[in-house]
This record gives structure tokens, sequence and C-alpha cells, in this order.
């Protein structure tokens, strides 16, 4: 016998209903972002591919390349560790300030990345209270590499920090007392139990974290200086480039970002697929438990 399964009263729309819906969504990504890419990379190869090659092989092109993977590489290490740290607090324990601390890192999403910027360079710049130590040490910060990380940070630390906060606290911590109770370390928690149940929100929060940092202008720009070689990102040598009217130029660039972007979801697609083991589908006390019995202190 074969069951029909039947959709609720509030699901079965007309089917013109749904091919409206469809049309208005395909029409607003096809105008809104596929017209948009399309044209980048159309403007970028328009004059050839020697232009679009000098373009991006041009000394500074390499800087501003080499730059921006260095500085997404930096604050993705560092936004990973704050955002598993403050995830695992706020969702395993209470203490007071909680709602504080999350409110604190929410604050980026309020504020405009000029005025942090600006910030940092009231901080750090030579009208500071801290320039004169700077100085001493021969320590630059604004108008160099470290304010540009610094800026990066600010912007793209709420990320991997609110994709794993509601993820962990609708998990609960039930996994992780049964695998105290079974003798196992906090880092075997961490490793064994923890980490392999928030994989997936690391992974997006990864991703939004690392395209939010290559793509990054309003706060790097106040505080880099535009020091060609030294602190343009890509978003800033394309500034620079359509500011001096070398409009293939600026789109060729523009297309390594857009690449670079493409890239990171083919990435999140391959590891998709290669994580997509008969494991995954195990029971989750079994593929946590078992390797940290082996561990369980020995009673008398």
């Amino acid at each position: 016998m074969t069951v029909r399964h039947t959709r609720p009263d509030h699901l079965t729309e007309p089917r013109w209903v749904r091919g409206i819906l469809l049309g208005v969504a395909l029409a607003f990504l096809a105008l809104f972002l596929l017209l948009p890419l399309a044209t980048v990379f159309v403007e970028a190869f328009r004059k050839g591919w020697k232009l679009y090659l000098a373009a991006v092989t041009e000394p500074d092109a390499v800087s501003a390349i080499t730059l921006t993977l260095w500085v997404a590489a930096i604050s993705l290490v560092i936004n990973m560790v704050f955002g598993v740290s403050a995830a695992w607090a706020i969702a395993k324990f209470e203490f007071r300030g909680k709602q504080l601390l999350i409110t604190l890192i929410d604050l980026p999403f309020s504020v405009s990345p000029v005025v942090a910027g600006l910030v940092f360079v009231l901080l750090f710049g030579s009208q500071s209270w801290l320039w004169p130590t700077l100085q001493d040490h021969d320590l630059k910060i604004v108008y160099a590499v470290p304010g540009v990380v610094l800026a990066t940070l600010f912007v793209t630390f709420p990320f991997i920090a609110r994709e794993l906060i509601p993820l962990m606290q609708a998990q609960g911590s039930e996994e992780e007392q049964a695998a105290l109770t079974l003798g196992a370390s906090g880092w075997q928690i961490f490793w064994r139990v923890t980490l392999p149940n928030i994989k997936w929100g690391l992974l997006y929060g990864a991703i939004l974290c690392n395209a939010r940092a290559m793509g990054e202008f309003g706060a790097v720009s106040v505080v880099s200086g535009h020091v060609r070689g030294l602190t343009n990102t890509l978003t800033l040598h394309v500034e620079i480039l359509y500011g001096e009217y070398q409009f293939a130029a600026s789109f060729a660039v523009a297309s390594l970002l857009a690449l670079l972007a493409l890239l990171t979801l083919v990435i999140k697609s391959i590891v998709e697929w290669r994580s997509a083991t008969p494991a995954d589908a195990l029971d989750p006390f079994e593929t946590a438990a078992a390797p940290i019995a082996v561990s369980r202190p020995a009673t008398a």
C-alpha cells in the first residue's frame, strides 16, 4: 500500500502563485547578483587578455593581493579562536555580564566601518596619548599593516560567534556532561564532542568571515593611508585604479575579488562533500563517547 503525503492547507497554493514567487526571486537574483557579476568579467576582458594579465601582475596589484590574503588569513584564525571561545562561554555557562558580552559582539553590525577606522586613528594616530609610547618603541599601527589587520578584525569578529551561539545553545550541554562523567578532560571534550557538533556552523561562519575580510573597504580605507605597495588591499587598489580612470585595470582587479569569492564557495562545497561520511549519521553519543571511554581513569 502506498502512502500519499499531503501538504498542509496553508502550503497548497496554486501553481501560478508559486510561478510568480519563483519568477520574482529569479529576476531579483539576475538583476542584483548575476548581472553585476557578469558586467565585472565582461569589462575586465573587454580589452583582451594581455591588458588583463598586465593589470593583475603589476607589482602594486601583486602586493595588494598578497596583503589581502594575509589579512584575511590572520583575521580568520583569530576570529575562529574568539568565536568558539565566546560561543562556548555564552552557550554553556551562566555569568554576570553575559548579555553585555552578546551586545558587544553585535557592536560591529551597528557601527559604520568608517567610524570604526576613525576610532583606530584616534587611538593610535599622532594625536593620541599612545603616540609617544609607540614612537619610543618604533611601533606603527595606523597607516601600516597592523592597522589594516585591526580594522578587519573589528568588522569581522561577530560572524563566527554569531553563527555558533544559537547552534550551541540549541544543542545544550548534555553530551559534554556525559563525556565528563566518562573521565574526559576539557580538551578531549572539545575535540571529540563539541567540535564535531559545531563543525558546519564553524565552517559557515568562517566562510562569512573570510568573505567579509577580503571585501572590506570602509574601515581599511581610513587606517591604511593608501600607501601603494604597502597598505593597499584589493578593494583599495580597485578604488585607486578607478579614480585614475584605468577602468579596464580596475575591473580586472575587481574580477579577482569575484574569483576569490567563487573559490570560497567551491571550497565550502568540497569540504561538505568530503565530510559527508556515514559516521555523520551515527548517534553523537556513540561517536563522541566511544574514544573517550578509553581514557576513563581506572577505579580502585
